[in-house]
């Protein structure tokens, strides 16, 4: 394995050296790697555009970095906030009379951007062909996770939410807000996986790639991002535009876009919210990452076969991206963050560290069944003297109590820890009534109540099913 350099911000050899094998290492078609140091940015690109096409990946070829858009998002909102058009802590019934008492007005913009709205993850399918519609459809008391404020639970119906208040208050798209008032004075070229006309691409885009490491195989996937949920995960971007993004969060920043005392404010981890599993705090858009006295903001982003990385740290200066075009880029970034702290580059670890506890206090038994947070389902089964974690019904890993309500996930086939969670315990009657994983809360079912007589041998059944 090649090292990194000590300054490599002065040497981009030795970065592409790390990138090429650790690509390799993971059967990752192309990558970007970008880091600002000491006033210094190199970007380094490597690999294929698309598997076998031989399209070389530039500098500035855009992938597609999911859920990474929705720190865009809120630095559009916050700039907005700091010309007085939106109060953070107002309900956003103010501003959007359309929404009810039955649909979610009294939530503000703070708990949308720090995910403490508790709004669900987000309906499955997405059939509303607007921004407006989508909020009409999905924003309703009824479908709410947890009483808004009160906790964590990540959210793409909320930051539809804000990308729809940000078109009402700017009388735009969220596409053109996006690009007016952010891409275009950070020197960005607006890309969109996703867009409705004249946008079309602008620039190269990527295609994700499927990649199973156990067979060898890698397939190019499309992206399938919703329209009305462009505010949560449609831009595309090189590396080198998310350094740009974490430059406006060091030194004196952007203050003609963000005045730097509304960058601290996204930078400043929220009361209450409490990632459990996927950082150490988040604030208005940007999770915090805590590292002995350091503290790293950023933002990951999966899309469909592309995995990207965003980390900040506004005191060292520091700013590092990562762009992959496959879904084992998220292998690749943790072997990476381990080169570059070897570099002394101590970037924010990925909060899903867990030590083995003691004996676990609750009991296996008591905490197999079904949760749901929206159209998600999420279920813990008992089997072979083991829990196992399954979404919409496929098992995607297994889970071990390592304490008193706290477990770790391991994916099935590799035996990786993919993340941690924790069971919620009801106040009152001290039963297991919610699950936070996956930085989602869900709530329990009541379990379903079989038919005395006539029911068939499929509604007897327990919820479960074989490991495939």
């Amino acid at each position: 394995m090649f090292s990194i350099s000590p300054h490599p911000e002065k040497d981009p050899e030795s970065l592409s050296n790390v990138l090429r094998a650790l690509a390799g290492k993971y059967q990752v078609p192309g990558a970007q790697l970008a880091i600002h140091r000491g006033g210094h940015t190199v970007a380094v690109a490597i690999g294929e555009a698309e598997f076998g096409s031989g399209d070389p990946v530039g500098d500035d070829t855009a992938f597609p970095s999911g859920s990474i858009t929705k720190a865009f998002t809120a630095t559009v909102a916050m700039a907005l906030v700091a010309d007085d058009d939106l109060d953070l802590d107002l309900p956003v019934g103010e501003y959007l009379p359309e929404l009810g008492a039955d649909r979610c007005a009294q939530i503000t913009l703070r708990q949308l951007l720090s995910h403490t709205s508790g709004l669900p993850t987000g309906p499955d399918p997405v059939t509303a062909a607007s921004l407006r519609r989508y909020v009409l459809e999905h924003c309703r008391q009824r479908n709410l996770v947890l009483p808004p404020g009160t906790a964590f639970s990540y959210s793409n119906v909320g930051y539809v939410l804000a990308g729809h208040l940000i078109e009402t208050i700017t009388g735009m798209s969220w596409w053109e807000a996006v690009e007016l008032i952010l891409l275009k004075p950070l020197g960005i070229l607006p890309t969109f996986v996703v867009a409705p006309a004249p946008y079309a691409p602008q620039r190269q885009i990527v295609s994700g790639h499927s990649v199973n490491l156990a067979t060898g195989r890698t397939v190019p996937v499309q992206q399938n991002e919703p329209l009305a949920e462009a505010p949560t995960g449609s831009l595309a971007v090189s590396a080198a535009d998310l350094v740009s993004l974490g430059r406006m969060h060091i030194g004196p920043g952007a203050p003609d876009v963000l005045p730097v005392r509304f960058a601290k404010q996204m930078r400043r981890a929220e009361p209450g919210a409490d990632p459990f599993g996927l950082a150490d705090g988040w604030g208005l858009g940007l999770a915090v990452f805590r590292d002995g006295a350091t503290e790293w903001v950023g933002h990951d982003g999966n899309a469909d076969g592309t995995s990207c990385y965003l980390r900040i740290d506004p005191v060292g200066g520091c700013v590092v991206a990562l762009a992959t075009n496959a879904n084992t880029g998220s292998y690749l970034w943790q072997d990476l963050v381990t080169e570059l702290r070897a570099a002394n580059i101590m970037v924010g670890g990925h909060g899903v560290d867990i030590a083995p506890g003691r004996r676990p206090a609750v009991p296996a038994a008591s905490c197999v069944g079904t949760y749901a947070n929206g159209d998600d389902e999420y279920q813990v089964l008992a089997r072979d003297g083991r829990l196992h974690l399954a979404l919409d019904g496929e098992i995607i890993a297994r889970l071990a109590l390592v304490d008193d309500l706290t477990f770790s996930l391991h994916e099935v086939v590799s035996g990786r820890l993919m993340n941690v969670g924790r069971f919620h315990r009801d106040p009152a009657s001290g039963g297991i009534d919610g699950i936070h994983t996956l930085g989602r809360f869900a709530r329990r079912r009541a379990p379903r109540i079989p038919h005395s007589r006539g029911s068939s041998a499929a509604e007897r059944r327990p919820l479960e099913r074989p490991i495939s």
